[in-house]
């Protein structure tokens, strides 16, 4: 299986590309871990709503360029989405793998979020938290509960 994380933005922090690199090389027995930066669209400091469109418009095209919808199943990262436990998770992903999913991205927004044209493309969006997180740190969250969930599909122990 391929798990591609698609995200806008640069790991910049050492202490993000850390937990990042741990996580990935954690992932490794149980899938392959494809990760795509997608550049920020700059905009000016006190950029309008128009010109934030703009932007969002060209990282959705970035990020719709790399999917193969055909194949793929699209889980988009946003508050709005649907909640869910690590156990739940584990069982999306579970079925997936079951279902015979060759491909599952996970798209996590910039600063500016995501267009609409990409949520709408997701066979699910999913809500870690209500609050808003770095688009970093969420990289990170997100491989660390891929992680969780390949152990608890396998039976194995992991922190509760």
């Amino acid at each position: 299986m391929i798990l591609r994380i698609i995200s806008v933005g640069k790991l910049r922090e050492m202490h993000w590309q850390d937990g990042v690199a741990d996580y990935s090389r954690r992932l490794r027995p149980y899938a392959r871990l494809e990760m795509v930066e997608i550049p920020e669209a700059k905009i000016p400091e006190r950029a309008s709503s128009a010109e934030e469109d703009v932007a969002r418009a060209k990282e959705a095209a970035d990020i719709l360029e790399r999917l193969h919808r055909a194949r793929d199943f699209v889980i988009v990262l946003d508050r709005q989405g649907k909640e869910m436990d690590s156990l739940e998770l584990s069982k999306l992903l579970e079925k997936q793998i079951l279902d015979g999913r060759r491909e599952i991205n996970w798209i996590i927004g910039g600063p500016l979020g995501l267009s609409t044209s990409v949520v709408e493309c997701a066979d699910l969006v999913l809500s870690f938290s209500r609050m808003t997180f770095p688009h970093q740190m969420m990289r990170l969250i997100l491989l660390e509960q891929i992680y969780r969930s390949f152990r608890i599909i396998g039976g194995q122990p992991y922190h509760k």
